[in-house]
């Protein structure tokens, strides 16, 4: 059988195989310890050789390995912590009490979830590398030999630097490696920076990478079937997210709008030609359709496999390892299915939040020519009336089929399959080709997050066509920019999206499957919702042409919060389950009058329109909305 091993034996033991399955053995390395309480006492902080610099590939293999296995500590709390906290999943009576803890916001400074040793011990091997690794080195083309695992390096300690911060609200902030008691112990006493102060400092860190090593990954490889490039984070999906979370202006929301058209406009290289659109994956209702029973998948892989290629749905993973005895062993498959590890006591469940908001989308169903429309009725069961997102995506069985018998009682026991987990999935035992990989960065989620910073940039038109129709130059520069003033026109200008390269789906191509050119591009309303540009309850407020300009600036402003609540529920139908919510209702509170109000409202809503859910904590406090470490972390 086929196993992934942990990284850190490399480095304990001497193995010979690394994180997904890495085939080159690697000697042992001494570590440096550390006792302050950031730290866990006598832990392996920090990966080094016992070199001052590191001036060869094997060296930085050695650091960029080790890394990547401290990523695997927190893979799970990554999901877990934005996803039991936000309103959109529900917990069973299988729950551990510390996912439940987190759930109603009590968690204590034991809870398993509750660890930012974890995190800084990632931040601390990122800052050993950054200070060591000789960036000046050149080889024979005149290239810097070591700026891509460099710049890897820096995108993945900001990444994990922004994921403290948002748990904690104030976190202690520091460039250089600790390799000393003393040193880890003046770092912990220095004054917590906030969320502002440490984007801050990330952007200017980030942004000071040469461009063109924003675009390459370190030459690793393909790796027993898994393509290196998903290990690392994308500098300007980062970029993005920090100017995101600390934008207050147009212009700060502007700039995060364009490190993500970075991202989407040089993800398969620096050529004219390069695209990354959408894609055309939908689950829809099949023309015609009258028994309501049947839905129909186009477009492949709706979830994002792991094979990589242009196309490719998935962006960025933390590799785990496949056998529990061997490391970090993801538990995401047992807690949000049912498998014959936890006897079929699936832990996470939908909230009745998120299948209400999902049935309460109008399904815009075609008929059979593709000029005429009709609508999914309400009512149906399985969760199918409204948006296909979740039905497919989450499927429970209360009868023979699948379900599994209480060993005690022999009754059947009812199953659940969240299949954005399903790769995490075994039947008899766990299957040669499982993979136990944590899912981080995918292609929609830079699109809905490109929608939103638009959006706040003062471009609501454009946002909501990413929804409804998909991007590409006929809207953007046709049908919006010649109905905006100049100034926003030039800036929307800067957002390229050539119609030969970026494809929008007709009626007629989901009806018959003919199109005068394959599409590439739809609106990310239309994955689960039906063909949305037809869809009459789907339309933009105040779509008119307004040549006096304040008029024009309210008429905007107004469709700027209208747009704003159809992309937080565009976020959910897509990325439910994915560890996004609680950040994304983070995020999107801070723009309102009353943040905590919106958040309290929100989080509370977990039991659906009939009930209330509180929580331990109020959250109508913002400062209530971050975990507590030992008085030492959290905002006071």
């Amino acid at each position: 059988m086929k196993k992934i091993m942990n990284i850190k034996n490399i480095f304990r033991k001497g193995a010979g195989s690394v994180c997904c399955g890495f085939a080159a053995a690697f000697m042992a390395l001494p570590m440096m310890t550390s006792c302050a309480d950031f730290f866990e006492p006598e832990a392996e902080d920090v990966i080094f050789t016992d070199k001052d610099h590191l001036t060869n590939w094997t060296d930085t293999v050695y650091s960029l390995t080790g890394i990547l296995n401290k990523l695997q500590v927190i893979g799970d709390r990554t999901i877990l912590l934005g996803e039991v906290r936000g309103d959109l999943v529900d917990l069973t009576g299988a729950a551990s009490s510390d996912l439940r803890d987190l759930a109603l916001f009590q968690e204590n400074d034991d809870n398993v979830y509750n660890s930012p040793r974890d995190y800084y011990a990632i931040i601390n091997n990122c800052n050993y590398y950054i200070a060591n690794a000789k960036t000046d080195m050149r080889n024979s083309q005149d290239k810097y030999v070591f700026m891509t695992e460099y710049a890897a390096i820096k995108a993945i300690r900001a990444w994990t630097y922004l994921q403290l911060v948002l748990n904690y609200g104030e976190v202690a902030y520091y460039e250089e490696p600790l390799l000393t008691k003393e040193a880890a112990e003046a770092a912990e006493r220095a004054p917590k920076r906030d969320l502002d102060y440490i984007c801050q400092a990330l952007i200017t860190d980030l942004e000071s990478i040469p461009v063109q090593y924003r675009t390459e990954y370190p030459g690793i490889g393909k790796i027993r079937d898994t393509d290196s490039r998903f290990f690392y984070f994308p500098i300007d999906v980062v970029l993005g997210d920090l100017y995101l979370w600390s934008a207050k202006t147009p212009a700060e929301y502007y700039k995060a709008a364009t490190c993500y058209y970075n991202y989407i406009n040089t993800r398969n290289g620096l050529s004219a030609s390069s695209n990354y659109p959408v894609g055309v994956t939908t689950v829809m209702w099949p023309k015609g359709k009258t028994s309501w029973l049947e839905i129909t998948v186009h477009g492949g892989d709706f979830w994002g496999s792991e094979s990589y290629s242009n196309e490719s749905e998935l962006i960025t993973m933390i590799a785990g390892d496949s056998i529990r005895a061997e490391g970090y062993y993801s538990e995401l498959g047992n807690l949000f299915c049912s498998t014959n590890e936890n006897q079929a006591q699936y832990s996470i469940t939908a909230s009745e939040r998120l299948k209400e908001l999902s049935a309460s989308m109008a399904n815009c169903v075609l008929g059979d020519n593709g000029t005429t429309v009709y609508y999914a009725p309400s009512g149906l069961d399985l969760n199918r009336s409204g948006d296909l997102r979740l039905p497919l995506c989450f499927g429970q069985n209360f009868n023979n089929y699948n379900s599994f018998k209480d060993p005690v009682t022999g009754d059947l026991v009812p199953t659940q399959v969240i299949s954005k987990y399903k790769y995490m999935l075994n039947k008899e035992k766990r299957e040669e080709n499982a993979r136990n990989n944590i899912h981080i960065y995918r292609k929609q989620m830079v699109y809905l997050r490109l929608a939103e910073a638009l959006n706040q940039a003062g471009f609501p038109r454009a946002a909501f066509a990413t929804l409804s129709e998909g991007l590409d130059n006929a809207i953007l520069r046709d049908s919006i920019g010649h109905t905006i003033p100049e100034a926003d026109s030039i800036k929307l200008a800067a957002f390229d999206f050539p119609t030969n390269y970026y494809r929008r789906a007709s009626a007629n191509y989901f009806v018959t499957g003919n199109a005068e050119q394959e599409p590439n591009t739809i609106g990310i309303h239309t994955r689960g919702s039906g063909y949305t540009p037809m869809n009459e309850f789907y339309k933009l407020i105040n779509d008119t042409v307004e040549t006096n300009e304040a008029k024009y600036r309210q008429l905007t402003a107004e469709q700027q919060v209208y747009v704003d609540s159809l992309l937080l529920d565009e976020m959910a139908l897509e990325l439910a389950f994915e560890g996004t919510r609680y950040y994304d209702l983070m995020r999107f509170a801070k723009r309102q009058a009353n943040p905590g109000a919106f958040m309290k409202k929100h989080i509370e809503a977990r039991k659906g329109k009939k009930s209330s859910a509180p929580v331990s904590r109020d959250l109508s406090d913002p400062k209530n909305w971050y975990m507590t470490w030992k008085g030492k972390l959290g905002v006071k």
